[in-house]
Parts: C-alpha cells; structure tokens; sequence
C-alpha cells in the first residue's frame, strides 16, 4: 500500500503540472534542459571548449544522470510502461540520455543531445498552454479542409509562373541573363514571392513593366491562401477549455475540464475517486 501511495505521488509530480510540486519538476526539468542545451552548443565553439571543457562534461553528465532517474521513474510510475516507452515522448526522453552513454563507445554522438530541444515541447503543461495544442489541431483540420482549394490556388500560381517565365524570357533574352525558359520560370517565382533576391533582372522597358506588375500581383497572391485557411478555421473552431490532465492509461493530454473519462481510449482519468 505504501509502495502504491508512493508511485501515486509521484506521478502526479512527474506527468501532472496542476499542484504546486508538479510546477517545480517542470520548472527543474525545463532549467536543466536548457542549461544542457547551451553547454552543447559552447562546447562546439573550440575556444570555449579548450576553456571549459571539463566544466561542460561535468554539467552534462550530472544532467544526463538526472534525466536517466526521470526516465526510470517514468517507466515505474505509469500502469502501463509500454505505453509511455514507445510514446512520442517517451520516445524523446531515452533519446536525450543515449547519446552521452553512446559516446562513451562511439565518438562524434555527443552532438546528438541537441534533440533535448524537443523535450521544451512538455512547457505546455506547465504553463497550461495545452489550449494551444487543441488550437493546432484545429489549424491542421482548418488546412486539410482547404486542401483542394489551395491545390487549386498552386496549379494556377505554377501556371502563371510558367507564362511569365516564358514571356520574359522572349522579352529580355540570353543578354540580360535570362539564358533559358527554366531560368525565366525562377525569375518568375522569385519576383512573384516578393522574395527579390536581385540576381536576375530586367533591363528592358517592356521587361521592366511586366516586372511590376509581377512584384504588385505577388502582393495579392499572398494573401489568398491565408483567405481561405482562415475561412475553413473559422468553421472548425469550438472555444473549449482544457487541462493539464494526463491519461493514467494512454499518457494523452488535453481533455476538457469536466472530464471524467479520457476522450482518446475511454479510461477513467481518476481511478481512485
């Protein structure tokens, strides 16, 4: 019973961000994975490594040793460990411990810790900005809504920057770097995206005036797809709020607050009460 009560509170510290104790271990946990990641990136600077190394191995094996015990303690406080082992964060997690073990054998790993960057993802849990995920699904479901129209919306931005290639391509000519319809078709895409990168241009008045009004109609065109994603994600948007609550079973977030059951695998999000 003791041992049961003991794995209870600590998976409310570890997988929780609503008590108090849960905010510190995100907050401990989002500090270290910081501080690794800037120990990281200054050992790859050779004069702040030849300087610091040693401090730098010694920050990151303290850390590597901190994020192992979470990561075992993770695995022993779940019901189901495979569960969390072969999740997307579970995943992370054992991926940001290997490579400070793997170079131990094998050289040049070291620098694979960078993926600890990913692990930032658990923020929003501890800041309950878990509303925003339910947001990005929404935009996701908002775009694959809209997939055709912007399908459509492409094939005619493709075909205007074949006609447009082409047609400066007969207007200015090899002398003015437009050597080819390819090359016309790039001049093409660059202007119309209002990138300009100035490598190709125009010389001739006649070119010069396509030009423009190539630069005004990108201006236009920008504004299309962004038109019909937010038409498709004004219909598919639902103002619910959310928690922090994780899924005992499957390790999934963001049920809504009076949730007494989890929305992805139907078990009891509370099995004690």
């Amino acid at each position: 019973m003791q041992q049961k009560n003991i794995r209870k509170k600590l998976y409310e510290i570890i997988f929780e961000a609503d008590t108090p104790a849960g905010k510190a271990f995100d907050v401990i946990l989002l500090v270290l994975i910081v501080v690794s990641i800037l120990a990281v990136i200054l050992e790859s600077v050779p004069a702040y490594d030849a300087r610091y190394g040693h401090i730098f191995s010694v920050i990151e094996w303290v850390i590597t040793f901190f994020f192992t015990a979470e990561y075992l303690l993770r695995i022993w406080v779940v019901d189901k460990p495979s569960k969390y082992i072969f999740s997307f964060y579970g995943i992370i997690d054992l991926l940001s411990v290997l490579p400070s073990y793997i170079g131990l054998f094998v050289g040049g790993a070291h620098g694979l810790m960078i993926i600890r960057a990913l692990r930032l993802l658990r923020i929003f849990r501890l800041f309950k900005l878990s509303r925003y995920i339910s947001e990005a699904n929404m935009l996701m479901l908002a775009m694959k809504n809209s997939r055709e129209k912007i399908s459509v919306f492409l094939m005619t931005v493709v075909m205007l920057v074949i006609v447009l290639g082409t047609l400066m391509y007969m207007v200015e000519g090899e002398q003015n770097g437009f050597t080819s319809i390819p090359r016309g078709i790039y001049w093409a895409i660059v202007t119309l995206t209002t990138v300009g990168y100035g490598d190709i241009a125009p010389a001739t008045a006649l070119g010069q005036f396509i030009a423009s009004l190539v630069m005004i109609l990108g201006y236009g065109i920008i504004a299309v797809p962004t038109g019909i994603v937010t038409v498709e994600y004004s219909r598919v948007r639902k103002n619910k709020e959310v928690t922090t609550q994780v899924c005992p079973v499957c390790l999934r977030e963001g049920h809504d607050v009076d949730a007494e059951y989890c929305k992805y695998c139907g078990a009891k999000l509370n099995p004690d009460k």
